[in-house]
């Protein structure tokens, strides 16, 4: 009895384990973003913060950085964590995923002058059927009929790509494609800034939650499964719902 009274003391002696999350924010409205006070925000933002200081871990901000190199960075070890990811398989050999804090929407959308000729498109495979050319990311996920089209769409030459929503928004307006690709929150509000009217097809590529992906080497499974309770309990008490409703998301 006197051992087990003194592994106890000595338990809650000690402190929890440090958790400190090195993260290299992307301009991403309206996910990350700077406002005119060069104050940085955004619903990811918002919701990580509320996440972290719920699992009693702190974030430490790195500069920013473009997707390709902050994603070397962190399979490198030198990050800790990225946002809105999806978990694959692929990734799980680096990564450890926590439970989903939102949801992702894909879309496909065009200008309203092409819109009657587009509008039909239910699949990938159909912007070829209608010779028609396609903008989209150059880095992510977004769905198995994606992935099952691409060497089609590669080999007619219909797909281009873009590294950020304003230069993609950019290339639709200039003609460079008739359709365009990405998270659909995302494209709005790029195309709403830089006074571009786009429309949403009805067919939507890909719908999935997103996690916050933790670096396998640089994080540990006791951190995960404080910031996976942090979710739960933010979800069961509607903080995350309401921060996500104040963007617009569900």
């Amino acid at each position: 009895m006197r051992m087990l009274l003194a592994a106890l003391l000595i338990q809650l002696a000690c402190p929890a384990e440090a958790c400190t999350l090195r993260l290299a924010p992307e301009e991403w409205p309206p996910y990350f973003y700077h406002n005119d006070k060069e104050v940085l925000g955004g619903v990811d933002f918002e919701l990580l913060q509320a996440i972290l200081k719920h699992a009693g871990c702190a974030l430490q901000l790195e500069k920013e950085m473009p997707p390709a190199r902050r994603n070397v960075l962190f399979q490198q070890g030198k990050l800790d964590l990225l946002m809105a990811a999806s978990a694959t398989e692929e990734r799980r050999g680096y990564a450890r995923f926590s439970l989903p804090y939102r949801q992702e929407t894909v879309g496909l959308f065009t200008l309203p002058e092409k819109l009657d000729k587009l509008r039909r498109i239910d699949s990938f495979q159909d912007i070829a059927t209608q010779h028609a050319s396609l903008l989209a990311p150059r880095l992510g996920f977004y769905g198995d009929d994606y992935e099952r089209a691409l060497p089609l769409l590669n080999a007619e030459g219909r797909r281009s790509t873009f590294g950020t929503f304003e230069q993609g928004i950019k290339m639709l307006e200039a003609g460079r494609g008739d359709l365009i690709m990405g998270d659909a929150h995302a494209l709005r509000h790029i195309a709403r800034l830089q006074k571009v009217r786009i429309v949403q097809l009805p067919y939507m590529p890909y719908r999935a939650p997103v996690h916050l992906m933790l670096n396998a080497a640089s994080t540990t499974q006791a951190q995960l499964a404080r910031i996976n309770q942090a979710i739960t309990q933010l979800e069961q008490n509607g903080a995350l719902a309401a921060i996500r409703a104040r963007y617009g998301i569900n």
